[in-house]
Parts: C-alpha cells; sequence; structure tokens
C-alpha cells in the first residue's frame, strides 16, 4: 500500500460541488463559508465486527451505510447534507482496493445529495477497521425538528415500511454474502447494504414551519419511539394493525416481522408526531412529492413511554434496541 499521503490524494475530490466550500482536503482544517441558515453537526461509528463483518458486507456497503447513517441523522432534524468528514482506522489486513471501494461507496451517495468530502485523518491499528464518519448540514432558522416536540392530542407517522433491514441482516448471517437468495430477499438485503435516508420527507416537514417531532430509525421503532415519548414527557401509543410493512417482509410470520421491525434498525425512515391538521397537510406535501406519511399511532399525557395496541390488548413497548453498552 502507497504511505499515508500518497493515499490522500487518490481520495481528494478534484473540485467542490458546494460553492461555499473555500479550502477542503489539503489544509490543517476544512474552512466553509457561513451562512444564515442553523447548522447541523453529527457524527457516526462503524467498527468492524460490531457494525459489519466481511460476511454481511463487502467495503463499497461499508463505506455507502456509513455515510447513510449521518445522512439519515440530518433528515431526522429536517437539514440539507452538505460537507461530510472521514477518520479512518485502517488494519494491516485490509487492501489498498479494500479501502479504495470504501471511499467509493461514500463518494457515490454523496454525488446524489451534492454532498463534498473536506477532510478527515487516517491512521494504522493492530485492531480491526474503525470508520468515524462527521457530517456537517443546514435548516432554516427557527426549524426544530425535535423529539422534545411531541405534543397529546398528536399523530405518530412513519415515512415508510421498516423491518426490512433487519430482515435482511439475517439472512445474511445465515447465508453470507453470497447467498443465493430469492428476488425477494435480494429486496430485504438491499435494504440492510444499501440504505436509502428520507431526506425529502424531512425537507418537506421542515418546509411546514409547523410543529414537528422527529427521529430516524436507526436503532429500532421502539427505541425511537420512546425516544421521543421520554423527551416529550408523554405516551406513545402504536398501533400493531398501523404499521406499515413491504410486501417482503409480510412473507414472513408476523411474530418475527414484529421482532424485526420494533427491535431491528437500521431502516433509515422517519418516525415521528404532528397535530392531525398539520399532519394532514404535511401528508398532501409528501404525496405530491412522491413519499408517503402513515399514521401509526397518537400521543397522549401520563407517564412517559410506548404502548402498543393490538386489537383490545395495550402493552407496554419497551426500548430495546441495539445498545452498545448492554
Amino acid at each position: 500500500m502507497r504511505d499515508e499521503f500518497e493515499w490522500i490524494k487518490t481520495i481528494s475530490p478534484a473540485g467542490h460541488r458546494q460553492s461555499s466550500v473555500i479550502q477542503g482536503i489539503g489544509d490543517d482544517a476544512a474552512l466553509v463559508q457561513g451562512s444564515s441558515w442553523d447548522q447541523i453537526v453529527c457524527l457516526d461509528t462503524m467498527v468492524e465486527g460490531i457494525h459489519f463483518t466481511s460476511e454481511t458486507m463487502t467495503p463499497y456497503h461499508v463505506g455507502y451505510k456509513s455515510l447513510a447513517a449521518n445522512i439519515s441523522d440530518i433528515a431526522a432534524m429536517g437539514g440539507v447534507p452538505l460537507y461530510y468528514l472521514v477518520s479512518i482506522a485502517i488494519p494491516s489486513s485490509w487492501e489498498e482496493e479494500d479501502l479504495s471501494q470504501v471511499y467509493k461507496g461514500m463518494a457515490d451517495l454523496a454525488e446524489a445529495y451534492d454532498m463534498d468530502l473536506i477532510g478527515g485523518d487516517t491512521v494504522s491499528t493492530k485492531g480491526p477497521l474503525v470508520l468515524s464518519v462527521t457530517i456537517m448540514g443546514q435548516v432554516e432558522p427557527g426549524r426544530k425538528l425535535l423529539r422534545s416536540n411531541a405534543r397529546p392530542g398528536d399523530v405518530v407517522f412513519l415515512s415508510g415500511p421498516v423491518g426490512d433491514s433487519a430482515g435482511g441482516l439475517d439472512l445474511l448471517l445465515k447465508r453470507s454474502l453470497t447467498g443465493p437468495f430469492t428476488a425477494e430477499e435480494k429486496q430485504l438485503v438491499k435494504a440492510h447494504q444499501l440504505p436509502e435516508p428520507h431526506v425529502g420527507q424531512g425537507r418537506i416537514l421542515a418546509a411546514s414551519d409547523k410543529r414537528v417531532s422527529l427521529n430516524d430509525i436507526s436503532d429500532g421503532v421502539a427505541s425511537e419511539a420512546n425516544e421521543i415519548a421520554e423527551a416529550s414527557g408523554a405516551v406513545l401509543t402504536l398501533f400493531h394493525d398501523k404499521l406499515p410493512r413491504s410486501p417482503v417482509l409480510q412473507m414472513y410470520p408476523e411474530d418475527q416481522q414484529d421482532q424485526w421491525i420494533f427491535f431491528g434498525g437500521e431502516d433509515y425512515k422517519l418516525i415521528g408526531t404532528m397535530s392531525p391538521n398539520d399532519f394532514a397537510q404535511a401528508e398532501a406535501a409528501c404525496k405530491k412529492g412522491g413519499y408517503t406519511l402513515t399514521v401509526i399511532g397518537e400521543v397522549s399525557s401520563g407517564e412517559p413511554g410506548v404502548r402498543l395496541k393490538k386489537g383490545s390488548h395495550v402493552e407496554p413497548l419497551l426500548k430495546a434496541g441495539y445498545n452498545h453498552f448492554s
């Protein structure tokens, strides 16, 4: 493998998509021109053996998904993703072509959102690959789509079907990358390896200029709904029969579907709340843009938490998504 500085040259973009970039890769730090919008900054880290293995994702998928996870956080704030920085700790077992594929996965997704890679760091490690991505975005002033915005009387909604990513991971863990997979199973595998952040829906919700609570589905519906309930001091009741499920997911037993939906995660759809009247307007705007929003529950007062209603039976839905410290 070539040395660090030669390697950095290979991943340095020839130009910038964002005119606000004054200095990108090649100096002590990146320099970007400010704006009148509110700035959004987030970071996500993927560790080999924890978030992925060579049995579930190629290097290309690792790069793509590491950026997708961050873009989804920007979407949950109603923002526009602009720039990203990459810190990578490289084990000796990784080849240069593998690393090139990691950056290609990020670059291909970044191109879809007109994002620029503006810096980062590369180091060697005796441990597994560690990939940290920091992303910067922006949103119009005052458009705060915070988890703490839910109020009694709101509806709870999802921006799309969930559970597919966890279903894809289950297939990959059982059969590895090479499968074989049926055409339907390949849809679940793709949902896990190449998720699509819902930036468009987030932008429409921000443009509504209404009170919206929002969260992205990274750790499962149960975990994300509980985060909204806790931050807002409210009760979220989810209706089992209203949860959107893809046709492929519905091929599996209902208990398995529920496990993937509530506790799987990494779907990167959006879950949130709005008043019923505001939701109707947002739903119409999303439909016009080719997107969907689905009501899956309601917000009420009480001890903060989440309940699942299935028929006439109501039970607590605990925050049991993925937790790195459990």
